[in-house]
C-alpha cells in the first residue's frame, strides 16, 4: 500500500461492533428512564426511546441532557444507566461480535494500531474491558471522558486518539462503528476509511446517510478492507 494512504490506526466502536448488544444498551436505557419516572406505555416512553435509538453512539450523558433539560436530572439518570448496564453484563457477560478478536489481531499483526472507543462514561468502558478480558488487545481505550467531554458525533475522540498515538496523517485513520453517529464523526475528523457495521444499532441507509464510506456485513470484513493494496500508478511515459 502506498505511504500516504496506509492505515495506521483503527478507531473501533465497542457495543453493537466490536462486542454483540442484544438489547443490553436499551434495556439499560430504559431503566435509566423508570428511574425518572418514564415507564413504558407512556408517550413520554416512546418519545424518549425515539431518540434514544436515533442518537445511539453518541455520549450516553449528551443523549439524557437531549431528553431533560434539568442538567441534574440528567446526570442521574445516566448514573443510573451505568449502574443498570453494570448489573447486567455482571449477571449475562458480554459475547464479541464474530470474528471481532481475530479482526483486532489481524490488524496489530500487520502494523496497525487499535484504539477502542465508546459513548459509555470512562468507569463503564473499564467494566466492559474487564468482563471481556480485552486490556491487552488494545494500545489505546478512549470515552467521551478521555476527551473533554464531547463524545460522538464530534470528532474529538478520534483526534484525542490520533494525537495520543501520534499519528503522522488523519488520512491515515480508518474508524469503524455501527451507528450514523460513528460515522459522522469519523468524516469530522477526516479519517480516509469509516466503515459500518449491520451488527449494531443503524441500518446501511443511515449509516450511509452518517457519511460511511464502506458498509460491511460485520468488523470481521474491516482487516481486507483496511489492508487491501493500493493499485499501482502507472509512470508517466
Amino acid at each position: 500500500m502506498d505511504d500516504s494512504a496506509r492505515i495506521t490506526l483503527a478507531c473501533l466502536d465497542l457495543a453493537g461492533t466490536s462486542v454483540a448488544d442484544g438489547g443490553v444498551v436499551e434495556k439499560a436505557f430504559a431503566e435509566a428512564l423508570a428511574t425518572q419516572g418514564i415507564v413504558p406505555g407512556t408517550e413520554a416512553y416512546g418519545r424518549s426511546m425515539a431518540g434514544i435509538r436515533a442518537a445511539r453512539g453518541q455520549s450516553k450523558l449528551a443523549i439524557f441532557r437531549e431528553i431533560f433539560s434539568d442538567d441534574d436530572r440528567a446526570r442521574a439518570a445516566n448514573h443510573s444507566f451505568e449502574r443498570a448496564y453494570d448489573s447486567i453484563i455482571d449477571r449475562v457477560g458480554l459475547t464479541p461480535i464474530p470474528g471481532a478478536e481475530a479482526a483486532m489481531d489481524k490488524l496489530t499483526d500487520s502494523g496497525v494500531r487499535v484504539c477502542l472507543m465508546t459513548g459509555f462514561g470512562r468507569s463503564t468502558l473499564g467494566r466492559v474491558i474487564d468482563t471481556l478480558g480485552w486490556w491487552k488487545r488494545a494500545d489505546l481505550l478512549i470515552s467521551p471522558d478521555d476527551a473533554g467531554g464531547r463524545g460522538r458525533p464530534y470528532p474529538d475522540m478520534i483526534l484525542t486518539a490520533a494525537l495520543r498515538l501520534q499519528v503522522d496523517d488523519v488520512r491515515h485513520i480508518a474508524v469503524c462503528g455501527d451507528t450514523a453517529s460513528d460515522m459522522l464523526s469519523g468524516r469530522r475528523a477526516g479519517a480516509s476509511v469509516v466503515a459500518g457495521v449491520l451488527t449494531g444499532a443503524h441500518d446501511r441507509p443511515q449509516l450511509e446517510a452518517g457519511g460511511a464510506t464502506e458498509v460491511l456485513e460485520s468488523i470481521s470484513g474491516l482487516p481486507d478492507l483496511v489492508l487491501r493494496p493500493t493499485p499501482a500508478v502507472p509512470a508517466p511515459r
